[in-house]
């Protein structure tokens, strides 16, 4: 979130990060947040079982990542206020020396994060503070906490709807899966006006009208163009809810997860 010009936090406008925080059932969001909020509900009312599938498949990915991949290290790009099962937990849960740096923009979810995310003895958790269309600068501030030169599990959970330009978001993705080596991860969960999810056009154009940051879906396809050069894990390009999970039913958020060879 972007303050104002005496530098406070808005709270007068609906922010993606606390209105998540609120579909979720957190307490970290203010009265315009839980109005967009039930707004975008009436208008799109499975909004609620995106977001808990969303996290479901976080815990998941993470967990087969620092399990039988054996990765040891996770850079959270756009991790939002923590919640229940932040990937740091998943993680040192399985592998209790991994290490995980969060990345994100929004001074209320640094306030939040530098309270909350607390590590195990043998592992780090770490925040930064950057910017996701700046992935050089992403790198850069991850290089003192993290080895780039082992493999990263680059998680990137609804982040890549915010940045409106599919070339831009292809090259942001390419431009930090060049930074890390093989043997490397991309996680990756976005919205969709397929998988059932045409309803939700009219709920993100009223989302664009009255909170921030603005919000694109895409299709499969240019999902897919987000991975080229990788090597995507099965079952593939699927909705996150059914990503190794018996799903009683797909929600619109596609969500995958791609090596590097």
């Amino acid at each position: 979130m972007t303050p104002d010009s005496t530098g406070r936090i808005r709270t007068d406008i609906a922010h993606n990060a606390r209105v998540w925080n609120y579909w979720l059932g957190g307490k970290d969001n203010y009265p315009v947040d839980r109005e967009v909020g039930d707004r975008v509900v009436a208008m799109y009312p499975s909004i609620g079982e995106v977001a808990r599938a969303d996290r479901a498949f976080l815990g998941r990915a993470v967990t087969y990542l620092a399990g039988e991949a054996g990765v040891r290290q996770f850079l959270d790009i756009g991790t939002g206020l923590p919640t229940v099962d932040n990937t740091h937990e998943v993680a040192q849960r399985v592998a209790p020396d991994a290490r995980v740096v969060y990345v994100d923009n929004d001074p209320i979810v640094l306030t939040h994060a530098r309270a909350l995310l607390t590590s195990s003895p043998q592992g780090a958790t770490e925040y930064i503070d950057a910017d996701a269309h700046r992935p050089d600068r992403i790198l850069e501030a991850a290089r003192p906490i993290l080895d780039l030169d082992r493999p990263v599990a680059v998680m990137m959970l609804g982040i890549l709807n915010f940045v409106l330009d599919t070339d831009e978001a292809r090259s942001i993705v390419r431009t930090l899966m060049a930074g890390v080596p093989s043997g490397s991860h991309l996680v990756l969960t976005h919205p969709t006006l397929e998988l059932g999810g045409e309803g939700n056009a009219e709920a993100m154009e009223f989302w664009n009208k009255n909170a921030t940051p603005p919000i694109t879906a895409r299709s499969r396809a240019e999902i897919a163009s987000f991975v080229e050069g990788l090597e995507l894990l099965e079952p593939g390009i699927v909705s996150c809810a059914s990503w190794r999970f018996a799903a009683s039913a797909e929600v619109a958020q596609f969500g995958l997860v791609a090596r590097k060879p």
